[in-house]
């Protein structure tokens, strides 16, 4: 129960810090951050994809499996931010800035 207590006490710190760090982040360090945090959940998505090959009960193979699915739509969706934000920072494509100019 101690145990228990004290994991939950971690968390909801680290919840609290993540926040008021994240919070605090300017908006031209938010690319470099996402990138950063897309390699870490590279490295979650190897993690459960080892706990479910590995996995010698069907609960733990359940929950390893949600794991890698949740962990791949995450990785993805970093990607797709990023990418986003760097077109907004990238230059103007030539025929892109004729088509706007001739509206």
């Amino acid at each position: 129960m101690t145990e228990g207590v004290a994991l939950l006490t971690v968390f909801v710190l680290a919840v609290f810090v993540g926040f008021e760090v994240v919070s605090k982040v300017s908006s031209t360090l938010h690319t470099p951050l996402m990138s950063g945090a897309n390699a870490i959940h590279g490295v979650i998505l190897v993690g459960a994809v080892i706990v479910a090959g590995t996995a010698d009960e069907a609960g733990v193979l359940v929950v390893a499996l949600i794991a890698v699915v949740l962990a791949t739509l995450n990785l993805v969706g970093g990607f797709v931010v990023t990418d986003r934000m760097l077109e907004m920072f990238g230059a103007r494509r030539p025929e892109a800035a004729a088509k706007d100019g001739a509206e």
